[in-house]
Formats: C-alpha cells, structure tokens, sequence
C-alpha cells in the first residue's frame, strides 16, 4: 500500500533521536542486547523529547541519514554523550531512529576519485550561476548561448555519466557548476565537487547533517556557501573542500535551511524555516514558538549582520491545548525559499509560509520586501489571510495542537521571481501552494494582476520553482494526492502564463503515466528551469520532460528511474523528482538530479548528466 503525506507524518512522529543525555554517567549502564528503541529511550529522550533548547526534536532526526546519525555518536557533536554506547549499540540507535540499516543506500564499490595528478580546478571555465535561480531575480533562466542545448539537440542527449550518492534516497541539492567542476550536496552530509567530464570525486566535505540546499558561490574569495538539516550554515573553500566557518543559524531546535543562500555585493541572505509544524502533531508539545527570518551574514566570519523576523513578536502564552499543554502564539511564517535580490531597489524578496499556532498575522503566507543593508521590512502583500496549520490539523481525527483557523497550509514554498515584461515593467511573481500566481509591484507591494493555475492544496500548487524567459511565465503545478477532499479537480502539469497580464499562452497537463510503479504520483513538484526555446521539468513520476517553449508541445521523455551504471561500476536508479533541485542545462551537458524518498515518493539516488 502507497505511503501518502500523512503517513509520512505518522511515522516522523513515531520514530525517536540520537543524542544521548547531557552527561554520560547521567544514565544507567545499557544492557549488551538492548534494542535501539531501550538505548534511545535510556540516553536519547531525555533530550528529544522533551523540547531541550538546540536538541533537535526527534521528528527531525528521522529525516536524517543513518551514517549521518552514526557518525553524529561517534565523531560528530554527540560523541561525548554516546561514550557509553559500544560501536554496535550506536547503530542501533541510529537504525531504528532512521528505520533504514547502516549502509543500506551505499553502492558499492565507492565512487572512484580523481587521479592524484589530475589538474587544479580551472577557474577560467564558464559558470551556470553564483546563485540558485540561475539570475538575481531567481527567473531560472539560462540563455541558450550558456545552455548550449537547442531545440535540435535536444533528440541527440545521451547519458553521459550518473553519480550515485551513498546512503541516500533523495537528491535535493541543485548542482553548482563552477571551474570544470560540480559542487553538489546530499541525504548523508557529503558535500562532494565532481570532475564535470567523468564525474570522478575531487574532494568531499562532510557536514553535520543533509544538505538540502543547493551551493552558492563568492567568485572573488572563491568559497562555496550551503545549509543542512539541522539549521547550520557553511562556508568551504572551493579548490580544496576545507571548512572556513560554521555557525547555527538559529537557536530554535526545530529550524533548518532549505533555502540556498544567496551571496551578493559582500553579504550572504540565508532564509530559516523550521519543522516545528511537525512536532506540533504530539499533543503535549507546547505549540509553538518558532519565528521565520531572514538574515544576513558577514562572508569571512558567519556572524550576524541583521536579522529580520518575519513575525515580529516573540511568541507569549495563549490559551491551553484539549490535553492541557500550554500553546504559545504567534509563530510559523517559515522562509522555505532562497532570497531574490532587485539590483536596481537595493532590495530582497522572500515568501513565507502559514503561520503554526494562533492568533494569526499579516506577514504569513506573504512575500515580504527587505532593505538589502539593513533588513528593515519595506512591505508585505499577504496572499492568504488567517492560515494557521500544523500537522496536528493533518489525519482524520486532529490532534490538541490544531490552530482553531485548521489551515488551509498555503506556504509559498517556491522562490519569489522578479521579471521584466518587454515593455519595461518589473514585477515579484508569488507562486503559491494554493496554485495561484500573484504578480505584485515591486516598490509598493500592490497586486498587479493574479491566475489560479492549480488546484492547490497540501502538496499542491506550485512547490518549488517556476521560470520565467521574456514574456513567459512557466508554472509547474504539483497537486499531488495527499489524501484530503478538494471541489476541484488536481491539474497537474506544465503551463504557461503572459508575463504581462497573466493570461494562458498554452497548457500541457499531465497524463498519468505511474502504471504500476510503486510511490509514484503525477505532478511536477520540483523546480523547472527554461532557455528561451526550451523548458525543463523533472516530475514525481519519475520522467523528465523537456517542452516547446513557445507550445508546451513534450519533444522529449526521458526515464530517470531506469537502472544506469555509475561512476562506482554499481546500478543505480533514480526516482521521483521533487525539492529545490531544478534540471541544469549548461555549457553542453543537462545535469539532473533523481530520487525523492519522502511523503510518499520514490526513492533515487542519482546525479544523471547528458550530453550531445
């Protein structure tokens, strides 16, 4: 039977943590054949699950890899905590918090590295983008010349290699290409740079826990910027993966980066979000306290420059839940997406998501405008009024934690676009996951003009990313099925909007093409990137398709769940396509990352890069 969102859900919120109590000799010794479950509950829940201030609640720890968690005991931060486990009793631990055995997404044998003569990166090679939109405006955008993939290639591509990341069953961090070389993150941590010609591993950083997001780039200093699951912000060295800094982003236990960060003009915007929304489904979690922001950091050193809150006050107490825990107010307004930078206003755009517990504001299910030097909030246009939800709302019988509004969850998920029209006029698109598209004046925050697209609903609408090329707005619609009741039918699928008034050009829905394929949907949740002939755009059903930019007309499928041979000489597959990591047509080649093991999707694991 096919997992759905809430099942998903269910099972973050039965499965525990890793960290063991704050002192080693705080507990009693653990028996030799103690279950995972008997060592979490003896050294771990003390901390997980009772909300300790920068422990991670164990929902999030499901989320992690095993090697990840693992490694966490045993090297990582949790060493010290875990010394009285034995090696064995640590996997434990780590299996049973992840429900997947150590090892068990690893090809063997390992990706080969790079000759040890092999040339120093080359930093006179073309770049796809010092950014993850590709443009400041995060139009993902590449021209055709950048590309070098036209309409007539596009029946010519051929696989060219496929890179199996170990320990993993999904993909989500886009590809930065930079000096002959890929910078790509994954599930487990590793950070890996990869010869763009054969794939062979340069180096490898190995952060704290996955990096979801993509790679940003300062070409002047030539150090790589990302985030990991639990909230942490890096700075590497390019040429040689070494560590610079590391700092937490925030010190609420539940936040993350799913974000890119953006660095421009001597500063790097990192957005914070937080899974709060998913330890609010226990009924005595004190619902909820975490704030949504924006901050900027000082590239060499990682310390704070400002932060802007996009709710503004800090949570106070409210009313108790129906079991008798106290719940706090306001909160949520999560920043999913990586900021837009206007060049020309000296401002960034971010959208937030639904706040998490009552009383609602104004600044939730918004995109917000900030000062690029000092964070102040220039405006906010709001999209949807009184939207507070966490997963306590989710299932048929909610929990003591759902918001009296009880949703409807309509986060901007995807990154705010700033486009041009061919006549001069500048616009903020908001793709929402209601499936509508707003277009707001970038100086005072007023609605331009606004087209429902999709359906819309908890994994609906536009997720990740649309694309924007001269007057044409691309919309990737979603609506995956997540087990609630709509008066509408789901359109999922590719559509294309006028630039200038929001009006059709063309559609291309989606035909079911699952068969019978275990975990598969239809919908493109994933973000999509267009030249200005083409569109690409990887979907849940595990195919990539590549569009007429100006009819939407299919010119080309490719099965990225097919077995492929990897760079490690073992089979790999890919899976469903959903996150931040949009397919990367540059310099020749089309990079595309498969595998989406999450609310009920297929599992992969692959970089696929084509060429012609």
């Amino acid at each position: 039977m096919r997992k759905t969102l809430l099942l998903a859900v269910a099972l973050l919120l039965s499965t525990p943590c890793t960290a063991a109590s704050s002192s080693p000799s705080s507990a009693p010794a653990p028996k030799a054949n103690a279950t995972g479950e008997a060592l979490y509950n003896l050294h771990c829940a003390s901390c997980h699950d009772k909300g300790v201030a920068k422990a991670p609640d164990r929902a999030m720890l499901y989320l992690l890899s095993t090697s990840a968690i693992h490694q966490a005991l045993t090297q990582g931060a949790m060493r010290v905590q875990a010394s009285a486990l034995t090696d064995d009793q640590k996997i434990r631990v780590a299996e049973f918090l992840t429900e997947r055995k150590l090892g068990s997404q690893r090809p063997h044998p390992q990706a080969p590295q790079c000759a040890k003569d092999a040339k120093p990166l080359d930093w006179s090679q073309p770049m796809s983008a010092s950014n993850w939109g590709l443009t400041w405006g995060n139009t993902r955008e590449v021209t055709e010349a950048a590309a070098g993939i036209t309409a007539g290639d596009v029946p010519k591509l051929k696989l060219k290699w496929a890179f199996a990341f170990p320990d993993a069953q999904r993909v989500r961090s886009q590809p930065l290409i930079a000096a002959g070389t890929v910078f790509t993150g994954s599930q487990d941590g590793t950070v890996y740079a990869l010869d763009t010609d054969t794939g062979c591993v340069r180096w490898t950083f190995n952060a704290a826990a996955e990096v979801r997001t993509g790679i940003a780039i300062n070409t002047d200093t030539r150090q790589l910027f990302f985030g990991d699951l639990l909230g942490r912000i890096y700075a590497i060295d390019a040429n040689s993966g070494k560590e610079l800094w590391r700092i937490r982003a925030d010190d609420h236990p539940a936040a993350t980066i799913t974000g890119t960060p953006t660095y421009y003009d001597g500063q790097l915007y990192v957005s914070v979000s937080s899974l709060e929304v998913i330890s609010a489904r226990k009924d005595d979690y004190p619902c909820c306290n975490f704030r949504g922001s924006v901050v900027a950091l000082d590239p060499s050193t990682g310390k704070t420059r400002w932060r802007t809150y996009a709710v503004t006050k800090p949570a106070t107490a409210q009313s108790r839940n129906s079991k008798g825990t106290q719940n706090y107010g306001p909160s949520g307004a999560p920043i999913w997406n990586s900021p837009t930078i206007d060049t020309k206003r000296g401002q960034l755009y971010v959208g937030t998501g639904e706040n998490y517990s009552s009383p609602t504001t104004d600044t939730s299910d918004a995109i917000l405008a900030m000062d690029l030097k000092t964070g102040k909030l220039r405006w906010s246009y709001q999209a949807t009024p009184e939207d507070a939800w966490n997963t306590a709302c989710s299932g048929r019988e909610k929990s003591a934690n759902c918001p009296k509004e009880d949703g409807p969850d309509f986060d901007f998920g995807a990154s705010m676009v700033l486009a041009t029209t061919s006549a001069g006029q500048d616009l903020v698109l908001g793709p929402q996951k209601s499936g509508i598209v707003h277009a707001v004046n970038p100086d005072t925050g007023k609605l331009v003009w606004r087209t429902k697209v999709g359906r819309g609903g908890l994994h609906g609408g536009v997720h990740f990313g649309m694309a924007v090329s001269g007057d044409r707005a691309f919309v990737p619609i979603s609506d995956a099925h997540d087990w609630q009741s709509y008066s509408t039918p789901a359109k999922p699928g590719l559509y294309a909007l006028d630039l200038t008034n929001g009006n059709y050009l063309w559609r291309t829905p989606l035909s079911n093409a699952c068969r019978e394929r275990e975990f598969c949907d239809v919908g493109i949740g994933a973000a999509i990137t267009a030249t200005p002939s083409l569109v690409f755009a990887g979907a849940l059903d595990g195919y990539l398709r590549i569009h007429d930019a100006a009819t939407g007309q299919v010119l080309r499928t490719i099965d990225t769940t097919a077995p492929v041979n990897s760079t490690a000489g073992s089979k790999a597959t890919g899976g469903s396509m959903d996150g931040g990591s949009g397919p990367l047509p540059f310099n020749g080649q089309l990079y595309v990352s498969s595998g989406y093991a999450f609310a009920g999707h297929m599992a992969g694991n692959v970089l696929l890069v084509y060429g012609h």
